[in-house]
């Protein structure tokens, strides 16, 4: 983005594959003025698309809400319907008290929605979590499917671009 480095982290939420590059080729590609960088200007677009519709999520909507929007947009990035998360974590995502990541993931196995078991999350019923989600999962999905709309290319679900969680 210009200023060469960058105080923030990133943290691997699940596993699976990636590619590494150096900061130097990257940066030679984005200085072609090619197809790269207009993906990467897209991509960032999805990001502050996505940090902002987080803030005002965590902001203005229940906790249960916010595990929708959160369990939804982790279930875009992976292959299957089951995440290997602990509350800990998610409620650091979120931005909330381990406790209330307790309590919203009970409501939402009582309802059926989910099981969850000790670190293993699993969707039983995606039409009811996002049912139960507030609207912000569905601006945050509409916009990067409309920057971004190859990765949704065969697949209801397909591999969203990762971002920042807590951003507020």
């Amino acid at each position: 983005m210009g200023g060469e480095s960058t105080p923030n982290r990133a943290v691997v939420q699940s596993a699976g594959e990636a590619y590494r590059l150096s900061a130097a080729r990257l940066k030679e590609e984005f200085n072609r003025h090619g197809d790269l960088l207009a993906l990467l200007l897209r991509y960032t677009q999805s990001v502050i698309t996505q940090m902002a519709q987080t803030a005002v999520c965590n902001r203005h909507h229940a906790i249960e809400q916010q595990l929708c929007r959160w369990l939804l947009l982790s279930m875009d990035r992976l292959p299957g319907n089951e995440l290997i998360m602990t509350q800990e974590l998610i409620a650091n995502m979120l931005g909330v008290r381990r406790e209330g990541v307790t309590e919203a993931a009970g409501k939402l196995q009582h309802l059926g929605a989910i099981t969850y078991r000790r670190g293993h999350i699993t969707v039983l019923d995606r039409p009811l979590l996002e049912s139960l989600c507030c609207e912000c999962y569905a601006v945050v999905r509409t916009e990067t499917q409309r920057l971004l709309p190859y990765l949704s290319a065969g697949s209801s679900h397909a591999a969203f671009p990762s971002s920042p969680e807590h951003a507020s």
